[in-house]
């Protein structure tokens, strides 16, 4: 059984620190910045961040049970697959910039207004995820999962590669680019040249 810890850190750097079992993350991280950091499968379950920069660190695989993440901005950052339906859902807010997301799981997450700029989310997994608002600019968004998403008023005309069936999503007022309605068509066999 993990340690409970009360630290709390404000407005510190750290900076090319590895996160593991012998230095473990704990407590509550407001306004700081984390750069270079390794969290690869790092335990962060039950830690809170809030206003927090991760830049170019990697947390791939890393648990996220209960973990808090409250207007976070991660940019250049290796986040593969990251379990984001674990985290806490209250206050649940971030951005993704130049990220590699691929397999990370948003599911039955209400992240509206998201944005995610320059990432690549292959395969991540949006089901019964609610989306409105949201940003994919210049995402790739080969094989990712939309079933029973909801993104209505999303942007999505500059990414590529995504199938979304129009029949079992929420689309409504969504947009789309004319080269990317074909990924709204995939689910009916047709073939446009």
């Amino acid at each position: 059984m993990r340690k409970k810890h009360t630290d709390h850190s404000e407005n510190r750097t750290f900076e090319k620190i590895t996160f593991d079992e012998k230095n473990p993350a704990c407590g509550i991280y407001e306004e700081c910045t984390f750069i270079h950091c390794n969290m690869n499968n790092a335990d962060l379950s039950g830690i809170t961040f809030r206003n927090c920069l991760f830049e170019g660190c990697d947390l791939s695989l890393a648990r996220l049970r209960e973990t808090g993440f409250q207007e976070i901005r991660f940019a250049n950052c290796k986040l593969l697959g990251m379990q984001f339906c674990d985290c806490r859902k209250l206050l649940l807010e971030f951005e993704f910039e130049s990220c590699l997301l691929k397999l990370s799981v948003f599911n039955k997450l209400v992240i509206k207004n998201t944005r995610f700029t320059d990432c690549n989310l292959q395969e991540a997994d949006f089901t019964g995820t609610d989306l409105t608002g949201t940003v994919f600019t210049n995402c790739d968004l080969m094989r990712a999962t939309f079933e029973h998403t909801t993104l209505e008023e999303a942007d999505l005309r500059s990414a590529y590669n995504f199938s979304i069936n129009p029949e079992t999503n929420r689309i409504r007022k969504a947009r789309f680019s004319l080269t990317g309605v074909t990924g709204l068509l995939d689910v009916y066999g047709i073939e446009i040249e």
